[in-house]
This record gives structure tokens, sequence and C-alpha cells, in this order.
């Protein structure tokens, strides 16, 4: 257990009295005489050394109860995550026995405590600063805060520096984060005389008999559920990083927000390294990269619908001609299906039902609805049963690379990363149930060649079943625990994340989450076990024993989608493609005019060897230009010919690390290129 989380527990009676005995059970905090212990344990404080603390107060806020019980705990104890979510020392402990976990400030879940805290200190030093300000919301985030704000006048980076070092006065004046819980009609009375309309709206949208709370340090109060740090002084490291349009509640028919990006941690030492991480983010980003290097473009006429330019292109196909005959080899059949389909499918399938809101509708008349696909699932089952299949046709696996779209809000857009457009490298395999751990391990298989090129490091997370899924308990529990063995048998047991409630609406899955070349974590490709859509769709085959039975399908994508696996990749090489998937391999470069020729022959002996390559003419430019040109461009390989080299039949090799490799005989040269392409290496 992490030394930094305590476990609030339940115990039964029986079990209290059975272990009472046992040596270091309360320890130190055995206070009471068994005369005077509580017929009935709520529950048990579990500390990391196995000590443990009784709690048997319903109703009592986590903070005062633990002041009571010990001291020197409650100092360092900040909050609880419970189910899942982070409380704070104001949460009031239930009736019921459950789990808790205490969470000290330097705990992992400690950060989104002070990050909620900060966003509370940002909106307090605008509120100071501009007075007239409305406010909107203030949630923490993975990687920090943020407060959406109403105003007049758009902040500027030069308000955030005044913002910032209000804030920095905010935290060293210590203000106390005060709960305080009020009726409807207190909270909305205060929020008008306040003149904070969002906050009403939020108020109003609240459903009745919820609690409702505001949070107050110092002059400054704000409708908010928690959870907060005991004060100001506990998050003290921070940095505002950005400015950003953003439409109250997403809605692009509302107005439009100023929000102020910020982000806070324990330590300065974390802080400093979250930074230079930013900065390296931003020197790879893939959408600034895209347009340098003429790879795609997004234009407003199609939201999240990239253009793809020709050197772009050529990486997209790269990447797909090698997964065509990867699949090949193992048995895959591609197929290709419509784009849009009556709704009559997406119906039996369930996404009409579960997915509807995230689909592009077609309305042809009232009596007559399309939709355009935003995933492979129901065409893949009515290829299926075009015709009776039989075990011996099993596993039966069905590749496809189509165009998916997908609605998203705008505001999520975030270039190739999160589109509307997009393509899938899917497959879904019609297999038996004893078939199952054998196919998955193929996949696994498949994906560790696939991640094993480009030297990404990736992660396993299982995604267990939603609250809102398809079929019965029984069939989710079967498919869970097949998934649970086959990790544990990959990965090994406890080595995998589980995202409780994660699944898809039609079976549980297994996420691929990539690790990039500075360390971020993104979820790429996914294995999901489905029992369900073959039911819903009546998929049969004849088993050996001539009787009829239902597939079980395994959906499966290893890239992802394409365009976000395409973007993550840029990112992770900077542009610096390796050679075989690079849209230029070779750039010719002539010193004169008079070299020309024999450069032209040069890049007809490239071609004809498979190999990709421009030649870049004089044209008035140095050769120094158009060599500093290149390394923008990265382009591996640059070929200087001059007298030389046109006299020798060689060409001087450079390449775009700025390393002059000499002079070689051209048909060596090719030979190291096709090598290093056939070999997927890089240069």
């Amino acid at each position: 257990m992490n030394d930094n989380l305590y476990g609030l527990v339940a115990i039964s009676p029986s079990d209290y009295n059975r272990k009472i005995s046992r040596r270091g059970w309360l320890d130190s905090y055995q206070h009471t005489r068994s005369a005077d212990l509580p017929k009935v344990i709520n529950m048990i404080l579990l500390r990391p050394d196995g000590r443990r603390l009784e709690v048997n107060e319903p109703g009592a806020r986590l903070g005062e109860v633990l002041q009571k019980l010990d001291p020197a705990l409650a100092k360092e104890v900040i909050g609880a995550r419970r189910n899942g979510e982070v409380v704070d020392l104001y949460f009031k402990l239930p009736e019921a026995q459950e789990k808790l976990e205490l969470i000290t400030l330097e705990s992992n879940d400690a950060k989104w405590l002070y990050r909620h805290s900060m966003s509370h200190v940002l909106a307090q030093a605008v509120k100071r600063l501009f007075p007239g300000v409305k406010l909107a919301i203030g949630p923490a985030i993975e990687e920090g805060f943020y407060y959406d704000f109403d105003t007049e006048k758009p902040f500027t980076h030069d308000d955030l520096e005044a913002i910032s070092k209000e804030m920095k006065k905010i935290i060293k004046e210590g203000f106390r984060f005060e709960r305080q819980e009020v009726s409807r009609q207190e909270a909305e009375k205060m929020l008008k005389e306040m003149g904070e309309p969002y906050k009403l709206e939020i108020l109003n949208d609240l459903p009745e008999g919820e609690e409702i709370s505001f949070y107050k340090d110092g002059e400054f109060i704000d409708l908010c559920r928690g959870p907060h740090v005991r004060n100001t002084k506990a998050a003290k490291h921070f940095k505002l990083l950005d400015i950003a349009g953003a439409y109250w509640r997403g809605d692009e028919s509302r107005k439009m927000l100023q929000r102020i990006y910020g982000t806070a941690f324990h330590n300065e030492e974390d802080l400093e390294k979250f930074i230079k991480q930013r900065e390296e983010a931003t020197r790879r980003d893939h959408r600034r990269l895209g347009r340098e290097l003429e790879l795609f473009h997004l234009d407003p006429t199609a939201p999240g619908m990239p253009y793809w330019l020709p050197k772009g292109l050529t990486i997209l196909n790269e990447l797909i001609s090698y997964w065509r005959r990867e699949h090949d080899k193992r048995g895959y059949q591609e197929i290709a299906s419509p784009l849009i389909n009556h709704k009559s499918l997406w119906e039996t399938s369930g996404h009409w039902e579960y997915y509807k809101d995230n689909m592009f509708i077609i309305p042809i008349d009232e009596h007559t609805t399309y939709g355009v696909k935003p995933m492979n699932c129901p065409n893949a089952m009515v290829v299926f049963n075009l015709k009776t299949r039989s075990y011996r046709d099993l596993p039966f696996r069905l590749s496809d690379c189509d165009v998916l779209h997908r609605h998203e809000r705008s505001g999520t857009l975030h270039g190739l990363l999160r589109v509307q457009k997009f393509q899938q490298d899917d497959a879904h395999i019609f297999v038996t149930e004893e078939q199952i751990e054998s196919e998955y391990d193929q996949i696994l298989d498949i994906t560790r060649q696939f991640y094993g090129i480009f030297n990404l490091k990736y992660s396993l997370r299982l995604g267990t079943r939603p609250k809102d899924f398809l079929g019965d308990v029984e069939t989710w529990d079967l498919a869970e625990a097949a998934l649970k063995r086959i990790l544990d048998k990959h990965v090994g047991s406890g080595k995998y994340q589980i995202a409780e409630g994660d699944g898809t609406f039609y079976g549980p899955k297994v996420d691929i989450l990539m690790e990039d070349a500075i360390g971020r974590s993104w979820q790429m490709g996914t294995i999901q076990l489905d029992f369900q859509l073959p039911r819903r769709f009546d998929c049969k085959y004849i088993d050996e024993d001539n009787q009829v039975k239902t597939p079980v399908v395994v959906h499966r994508a290893i890239y992802g989608s394409l365009e976000r696996f395409f973007g993550i990749i840029t990112e992770h090489y900077a542009g610096a493609f390796p050679v075989w998937i690079s849209p230029i391999q070779v750039l010719i470069l002539p010193i004169a005019d008079r070299h020309v020729p024999y450069a032209e022959q040069v890049l007809a002996k490239l071609k004809e060897a498979g190999v990709r390559c421009e030649l870049s003419y004089a044209r008035h430019k140095t050769l120094s230009y158009r060599v500093r040109d290149a390394q923008v461009q990265k382009i591996p390989y640059m070929l200087v010919l001059g007298d030389r080299e046109q006299e020798n039949g060689e060409v001087a090799v450079r390449l775009r690390t700025e390393q002059d490799l000499g002079a070689q005989k051209l048909e060596a040269f090719i030979a190291m290129v096709q090598e290093k392409i056939a070999k997927q290496e890089e240069i």
C-alpha cells in the first residue's frame, strides 16, 4: 500500500471480537475498555503499518473524527477517496459500511484537492483585480485546473502576470477553506445578491434534495461542492499557463467565456518538471509540425475533418500498407462497407439508443432516416450473416479501414487527437468461447509488434461493465473473468489498470495506453470482448455436433484512430519520422547547374529502387540554405553532388542530424537505404 494513503474499511462485530485480541490491532489507539466498545463497529481506519483505528460515528465530519482519534494523524490527512471520488475533511461519514482511503498532501490523489483549491484562489484574484467579472466553473483537471469567466474585455498575458502575483498574495495570507451548507432558498438569495448568473443557473439545475454548499476563503465565497485543502497555503506551487475561449457549458449557442488554465503541484521540483515537459510538448506539437511539414490541413469549413496533404497521405498510406501486409499473414480478410446506413441497422446494434448523440444523422423524409457510421461493428455482423458458417470457419477475421464520423462538440476538437472524421484499423473476429484466449494471445502479439516498430512503450487497462449496458450480468461476469485471466497471463496480476465502469455498452474491453517520448500517456488501440451484438444480429454457426451456436465477437483496433496515431507519432518523433514512413526519404542537392544532369540520373536510379526522393535545384539559393531547409523539413538523407561526385559516380551523404557520412558509391547508398526501409530502422 502507498505510504501516503490510509484505508477506511468495514469490519463486522464478529470479526472485531475475533481479532481484537491480536497484538497491534489497536496498539496505542486502544484507549477504551472492552465493556465500552460499541456493539457495532461501523468502520476502522487501516494505517499503512497495519494498525487500525475504529470509527463508529456515522454523520460526523471526517476531520472531526480524525482529530478525536489521533491529532497527529489529523494533521497529515487532507481528505479521502470514496468509491473513486475524492472528498475533503468536511465529508460526513456514511451510515453504511464502505471503504474510504485517507489522503495526505504527498499522495497522488491530493492533486485533485489542491488543484481545485487553486481554481478558487485564481477566481479570488480575478475578482480582486476585475470586480465586474462573472464566475462560471472552475474544476481541477488531470494536468491542473481552470476557471471560466464572463468578462467584457478579454484577458491578456499581461493580465496573467498580475493575476499570478495576486494569487501568491492570497496564498501567503493563508485563508482557511470553510464549508457552508445552506438551503436552496438561502443559496438563491446569496447568488442573486452576489450578481452571479452562471452560478444561479448551476444551482437551478441541481436536483431536489441535493446538499447545497459554498466554500469561503477570506472575502471570497463560491457555490461549490468541494473538495478543498485546509487553507490557501497548502497549494503554493502553481503556474498560470494559458488563456482560451470556451462556450458556456460547451454549447456553441451560448456565450463565449474566457478560460484561464493553470497547474499546481505539491512541490517546486514537480512543477518545474511539468513546465519543461510542456515546453517540449509545444516544440513537438503535431498541429504546428503539420503546418510546417505540409502534412495535413484543418479547415473551419470542415471542423475536425482533416485534409490529408500529399506528404501526410504518404505516411498514412505507409501505415495502412504495413497493417494490410501483416494482417494478411494472419488470416484477416479485408472488407469495406457503406458510409451511411438506415437507422434500423443502428437500432439493432443498440447504437441508436446508446450512441445516437455522437452520430451524424441524415433525415431523408418523415419515414426514412440514415446515420453516418461512427464504427464498423454492425456492418461486420451483416457480412458474417451472408451465409451459413461452420465451426471450421472460426476464427473468422474481418478487417477494414473505412472512414468513420463521430459528432463531437467543437470545443473538444484538438488537431488530429480529437477529430470528427477518422480511419481506424478495425477488425471483428468471430470466435467460439473456447477460442477467446488464443485469439487474444495473437492480438496481443500483434500489439507488441506494431508498437515495437515505433519504440513505443505501452500498458494495458481493463474497462468493466458500465452503468448502461446490454445483456445480462452473468454474461458480463463471464466476459470480464476471461479478460482478467488473459491479462494475468500476459502482463501479470496487478500489473494492469482496471477502470471500473469504463467498458463499452456491449462488452468489457482492454485499452492500449501508449507512452510517448516525453512520458505522456495516450489511449490508442482497444480490444473488446462482445457477447451481445452477435446475439442481437442473430449470428449463428454450426458446431462440430451439428448444433446451432452463437459466436463471440472480438472487436479490436491496434493503431486505433489512425489520425490520432499519426498525431502522436508526429509528436513522438518531433516530425523526424523513421526512414520507411518519411514522405521524402532522400533529397538530391546539385551544387551548380552543371551537376543537374548527373543529379537527374541519381534521381531516376533512386526512384527505380523504390526510394521516395526529390531534386532540389539551385535557383539562386545557396547550398547551405538548401541543406538547412532540408533539415527543417526533417528529410532523412541529403545527397550533395559536385564535380568529384559526378566524376566518380558517388554521392556525398549528409543526415538531417547534421552528421556528414562522406562520399559513397551510389549503389552502396541505395542498398543501405533499402535495408533501412525493409528493417523499418532509423537513419
